[in-house]
């Protein structure tokens, strides 16, 4: 358990330049998906519950549940760096669903916002958030934590 959760909280860099990166990165990012997606959705859930399209089957008001989770907490866990890897993965499923699903048969630019939100997802699944991040002070306690074998 404890190195799973060592994993979780890597930060992926000891530097601070490619920190620094993925910190604007993360703000960039987190920020915008919140902001411009998940906060309107939240706030217009009861109206939106109703009309939201179902694109998986399993009705609008859970479809559009699983759209702010991962638009709007998912997006604010990324923006803190808190537990960024696991956050990401809902948000990269959303954006296969948009560009797979939704966008399926469009031309090339319907999908282009999907796909561009796409590449951060996974720069910071594979990398982490980055030392200025709550993943940072995490993986920097785990590191420092002397283990007691009695």
């Amino acid at each position: 358990m404890r190195s799973l959760i060592r994993w979780l909280s890597d930060t992926g860099t000891s530097r601070p330049g490619p920190s620094f990166g993925l910190l604007l990165l993360r703000l960039g990012a987190g920020g915008l998906i919140v902001m411009a997606h998940g906060w309107s959705k939240l706030s217009n859930f009861g109206r939106m519950s109703t009309e939201f399209a179902d694109l998986i089957g399993i009705g609008p008001a859970a479809s559009l549940l699983l759209a702010v989770f991962a638009e709007f907490f998912c997006g604010l866990a990324v923006v803190f760096g808190f537990y960024t890897r696991l956050a990401v993965i809902p948000l990269i499923i959303q954006m296969f669903v948009l560009v797979f699903i939704v966008h399926a048969v469009d031309p090339w630019h319907s999908k282009e916002f999907a796909l561009l939100f796409l590449i951060p997802w996974l720069t910071l699944l594979f990398t982490g958030a980055g030392r200025y991040s709550i993943d940072g002070v995490l993986s920097a306690n785990m590191k420092t934590e002397k283990v007691i074998v009695v």
